[in-house]
């Protein structure tokens, strides 16, 4: 059986929209018509999805969170996917489901369906999926992965509410500080030029850059662009990439948060993969892919290594010298005693906080910093636009 979109009216003449599963689409217009509907348009969904289809995270969440509520009230897999299908308000996602629910009926695992989806479902998503459908605990697994996946769009929401005055206030003052150089200052200091009045240095440097604004800008972007390529460029050998991600770990605070965030969301995956009953190596495979940082990921593959041949990965983990020592000893400590899932959770939940303090303190600066940097711009410029004044007034008066 496949799955059909439909578009029909009612006997009062409303237009409704649905899905329907049947053999052909004469069967599917068929079974319309017996539900007391016209059929206006039927088309079967897999036509009109695109495997590299995107969905928002935020649908996903609530997707997932759906999934997890049904399966929990013992309602099968199928009759979960159709009516999660009906309620989600996105119709790439829900003809997604649809497809995946005819995947089900027609024998398919659930997490090998998923795979066919990688932009919508990525591979820790349906790895734990796998893992649950095979152990028969689905609805656990569902429930963890909304409850990761509401926390991970509660932090990015967090971020851009602290980030949005911020950002309103740069962009409102690169305007004033541009609309300064570009018309303002050329017109007042223009007649001092005139008269013959010697310009002060600072307004000598900010004219400069006035003259030059549309050609400074272009190089920047260029310079930009150009140092971009030749990263990318350099950076396409894997031994250039892994130094490199190194050497961005070692930058002055900002290498240390993002080794903290990388770690955090290693152990949270860590927590759910092992929880869900998977083995240490395939969890330290799965895993090792939510990294972004190549360094990282190289040396947790290696570690996954040393566990396939029967040695401690810890040793691996601790000779790499960039993970935080809170995370050595407490992985190390729960490899030893049996309880890997509760120390990963135990790191994850530690680093989780670390990193929420160290955001916060940033957030907080970030404002001020903004501030004083854009207020001592746009002083300089009132400060070019007022020596000429005063010392033509010294001139004057002398």
């Amino acid at each position: 059986m496949a799955a059909y979109s439909y578009t029909a009216f009612d006997n009062k003449g409303s237009k409704k929209k649905g899905y329907i599963s049947a053999n052909s689409e004469r069967e599917a217009r068929k079974l319309i018509k017996d539900l007391n509907l016209t059929p206006l348009e039927v088309l079967h969904s897999n036509a009109k999805i695109n495997k590299k289809v995107r969905v928002k995270n935020k649908d996903i969440v609530i997707m997932t969170r759906q999934l997890s509520t049904l399966l929990d009230a013992s309602t099968s897999i199928d009759d979960s996917l159709k009516i999660t299908a009906d309620q989600v308000n996105n119709k790439n996602l829900s003809n997604v489901l649809y497809n995946i629910r005819e995947d089900i009926i027609q024998g398919k695992r659930l997490g090998n369906s998923m795979k066919s989806y990688p932009t919508i479902f990525n591979k820790t998503y349906t790895s734990l999926v796998s893992a649950g459908d095979s152990s028969g605990n689905l609805d656990n697994i569902f429930d963890n992965l909304a409850d990761y996946l509401e926390q991970s769009e509660e932090v990015k929401q967090k971020v851009f509410s602290a980030l949005t005055y911020p950002v309103i206030l740069v962009s409102f003052s690169i305007l004033v500080i541009v609309a300064l150089l570009a018309f303002v200052l050329p017109q007042v200091v223009g007649q001092f030029i005139k008269s013959g009045t010697e310009l002060p240095v600072l307004t000598q440097i900010l004219l400069f850059l006035s003259n030059n604004i549309l050609l400074i800008l272009l190089s920047t972007t260029f310079i930009s662009g150009a140092g971009y390529f030749l990263y990318k460029r350099h950076t396409s050998s894997k031994k250039n990439l892994l130094v490199a991600h190194q050497k961005i770990l070692g930058i002055p605070l900002v290498g240390n948060f993002l080794l903290l965030t990388e770690t955090e969301r290693f152990a949270s995956t860590m927590t759910l993969l092992l929880e869900s009953g998977m083995n240490l190596d395939v969890a330290l495979e799965e895993s090792s892919e939510v990294f972004t940082n190549a360094y990282l990921k190289e040396q947790i593959k290696t570690a996954r290594e040393e566990v396939i041949e029967g040695k401690d990965f810890i040793n691996t983990l601790m000779k790499s010298k960039i993970f935080p020592d809170i995370f050595i000893q407490l992985i190390a400590s729960g490899y030893k005693s049996g309880k890997l899932p509760k120390m990963f959770k135990k790191v994850s939940a530690f680093l989780k906080n670390e990193i929420d303090s160290k955001r916060s303190i940033f957030l907080s600066l970030l404002e001020p910093i903004v501030i004083i940097f854009m207020g001592g711009f746009i002083m300089l410029i009132v400060l070019a636009i007022l020596l000429p004044i005063m010392q033509m007034n010294t001139l004057s008066l002398g």
